[in-house]
């Protein structure tokens, strides 16, 4: 972790991982799903995690970018939870693998309650959103990459994990069915 930066403590912080191979649909769900709390008032954060690790070379002594990528969310919560912030909404490829965990602790604190989504999409259907939407020269390495992530995080996704297939479904049911994981708009019982 960064000199200087300290997590920043929120009693009763929460995260909404939202994990799956490229071109399943991440950054557009989350979007969704932040535009579903907004509309039932519901105060969260949204971060693309595979920003915080955006460097070129790797720091030296951390060629995954894994301590980068850490000190990172550190900062960015840091600055969240100072504003009263305690829900965040956070996508990358394997957010939501056991080996994670330790991250989000540090990051946010170690009471965080942890949501974990796992979208799934077959691969003709990955191929097909990767196709359209990667022009330059990463294709080939994107659909490769898609497909072994697929596989990895098919083994290793904890139990609990919450999968959502989007294979043929609108962002908006995707979503909803995310956002209903994480309890956050539940209106309690009144006594």
């Amino acid at each position: 972790m960064a000199a200087g930066w300290h997590a920043a403590r929120v009693d009763g912080a929460e995260v909404l991982l939202i994990g799956g191979r490229a071109g399943v649909g991440k950054t557009t769900v989350a979007w969704e799903v932040s535009a579903r709390l907004r509309a039932a008032a519901v105060p969260h954060a949204v971060v693309e995690g595979d920003f915080m690790g955006q460097v070129h070379p790797a720091p030296e002594g951390d060629p995954h970018r894994s301590e980068i990528t850490e000190s990172n969310l550190t900062a960015v919560w840091a600055n969240f939870a100072r504003r009263g912030y305690r829900r965040l909404v956070y996508t990358n490829t394997v957010s939501v693998l056991p080996e994670q965990t330790g991250m989000f602790e540090r990051a946010l604190g170690a009471g965080v309650r942890i949501v974990r989504v796992l979208l799934t999409a077959s691969d003709a259907t990955a191929r097909e959103r990767l196709t359209g939407r990667e022009l330059g020269s990463e294709l080939e390495r994107e659909l490769e990459g898609s497909l072994r992530k697929a596989r990895l995080l098919d083994r290793c996704a904890p139990a609990g994990t919450v999968r959502v297939v989007t294979d043929g479904r609108s962002v908006g049911d995707i979503a909803r069915d995310v956002v209903a994981a994480t309890g956050w708009t539940v209106t309690p019982a009144r006594p």
